[in-house]
């Protein structure tokens, strides 16, 4: 059975870059087209070119990519001018791209109140642009802007957009349902009927998440006809986002459903990918991942119960409905109080620890993790500290630096600053070295007390000089005087692997230190550092 072929095409350096709090920089979009470009998908928006310095520039690079084909975007000619005289359509002919993709209004109020010219005028700015880029051997996509509102309001108006540009050479009809709010049987009813007038070899779907549906929509639309699939890394974009191709590609490789009647250019080794490329992202915008995305976030194969943990020790099928390294990820028992000795003896397994199940350490791990997470631990989101606590009772990892006393000061100064100083005594090889420094609050100084002077520690400055504290959350457990606060730090360091730390305490310093001295013992014990005298 021949399988129809569908192509994708990713948004994140347009619709990605409309996201609150996002702003591209140049490198980025080199980074993340390169990205996009070695796990394979067919078009790569690369902006709009003329409409900012930044995409301008990125545009000029004039890069060859092997696998995708990089796409400019921009609007429809402006209605009292010509194609061939229009600014905007010469900076994208200017553009050294094969691929064009145009936005044009295809609902009549829009056209009437947001562009204020008649409906014939903007049929013929759709034909007259698509005849230009057509001519000048473009593939040329023309993306219907609100078109699923449109057609639901004037159905006849919409088709004769389209038609427009499809019955004038245009390769791609892209059909947007711009406002997200349309839902999965109207988005497969719609795209049916519009399957009469444009054939679904040249129809592509571009869908916003503004109702939680827009993966859903776009795998309708695909099983109504549409070949081309529109999203963004992660699901990226303005208000709640576009769809997040990093669930649409490997629902369309890895579900019976799917792979059994489509296919894409993307490989099938490339699927692996998925994950790095999704976490590159977030690592590019300097933002926490979301753990909980579909096949690709941290928690997408986690399982906390005990009872959950023994099926899938089984058969990871009963929980998973993929094999998580399909995609790149990773399974993850997490160790919690509500955890059994299956999920303490898979967690052993995961981080490679030897022991024998009857081994009453495994035991005594179990007690003294809900042990402390009654007094307020949570090895929930601590892996590291998690795996010290398990290496140190199975007796399996060394001493590295022992901290023998610290010191923390905050004052205000005349200038009315408030400034945090740290000072802390450490211990490695038998010799005590004094650490000072400086912070914006006391955590910051006693970090910065710890890494400012690595080069004071030996054999072990190499390993800490490129540790770095990413994230510092500080949660009051419960009330009053006696108030206990659990702090958590998440590092990270130059191979890009973050993992997190825990420490409990009736005094937010004392919590913090905890949580600090872990990491620095994580740093090492996973980089093999030497034992300390």
């Amino acid at each position: 059975m021949n399988k129809d072929k569908l192509y994708i095409f990713d948004t994140t350096l347009r619709d990605g870059a409309q996201t609150q709090g996002v702003d591209f920089s140049l490198e980025d979009k080199l980074k993340i087209a390169n990205s996009l470009d070695n796990l394979g998908v067919d078009y790569i928006e690369g902006g709009w070119p003329g409409a900012n310095p930044t995409d301008t520039e990125f545009f000029q690079k004039n890069i060859k990519y092997n696998n995708s084909i990089l796409t400019a975007f921009g609007m429809t000619k402006r209605t009292g001018r010509s194609a061939e005289n229009d600014p905007g359509l010469s900076a994208l002919l200017n553009s050294n791209t094969k691929a064009i993709c145009l936005v044009g209004k295809t609902w009549d109020f829009h056209v009437d109140i947001a562009l204020g010219i008649t409906e014939k005028e903007n049929l013929d700015n759709i034909s007259e642009s698509t005849k230009l880029f057509v001519k000048k051997n473009k593939e040329f996509m023309f993306d219907a802007e609100h078109f699923f509102d449109g057609y639901k309001k004037n159905k006849d108006y919409a088709i004769s957009c389209i038609k427009s540009a499809y019955d004038n050479g245009a390769r791609w009809i892209v059909l947007c349902d711009t406002n997200g709010g349309t839902l999965p049987n109207e988005v497969s009813e719609i795209v049916l009927e519009v399957s009469k007038h444009v054939p679904g070899e040249n129809l592509g779907i571009h869908a916003h998440n503004d109702t939680g549906n827009a993966v859903a929509n776009s795998l309708a639309a695909v099983l109504s006809g549409a070949r081309q699939i529109q999203g963004t890394i992660n699901g990226l974009g303005e208000r709640c986002g576009n769809a997040n191709l990093m669930s649409i590609i490997p629902t369309i490789h890895l579900k019976d459903n799917f792979s059994k009647l489509y296919s894409t250019n993307i490989k099938s080794e490339n699927i692996k990918k998925l994950t790095q490329s999704s976490r590159l992202l977030d690592e590019i915008l300097n933002r926490k991942p979301n753990m909980h995305l579909p096949y690709v976030g941290a928690a997408a194969f986690s399982h906390k119960g005990g009872l959950h943990v023994s099926a899938v020790q089984k058969d990871p099928k009963t929980y998973e409905h993929i094999e998580p390294e399909l995609v790149g990820n990773t399974r993850n028992i997490v160790v919690s109080d509500q955890a059994g000795k299956s999920n303490i003896v898979s967690r052993l397994k995961s981080i490679g620890v030897n022991f024998e199940e009857s081994d009453p350490k495994i035991k005594k791990l179990l007690e003294e993790v809900k042990d402390r997470e009654f007094i307020g631990y949570s090895y929930d989101g601590a892996d590291a500290s998690f795996e010290l606590l398990a290496r140190r009772i199975m007796g399996e990892i060394p001493r590295y630096i022992l901290i023998k006393e610290y010191d923390v000061s905050v004052k205000k100064d005349n200038s009315g600053n408030i400034v945090s100083s740290a000072k802390a005594q450490l211990q490695v090889d038998k010799k005590i070295i004094l650490c000072e420094g400086v912070g914006n609050g006391p955590v910051h100084a006693l970090d910065n007390a710890i890494r400012n002077n690595v080069d004071k520690l030996a054999k072990y400055s190499k390993y800490l000089k490129d540790l770095r504290l990413v994230d510092y959350k500080v949660r009051i457990l419960n009330t009053g005087t006696e108030a206990v606060t659990r702090v958590s730090i998440e590092s990270t360091d130059s191979k890009g692997k973050n993992w997190f730390t825990i420490g409990v305490s009736e005094n937010i310093i004392d919590a913090s230190f905890k949580a600090l001295v872990d990491s620095l013992d994580y740093k090492l014990f996973k980089d093999n550092a030497p034992a300390s005298i």
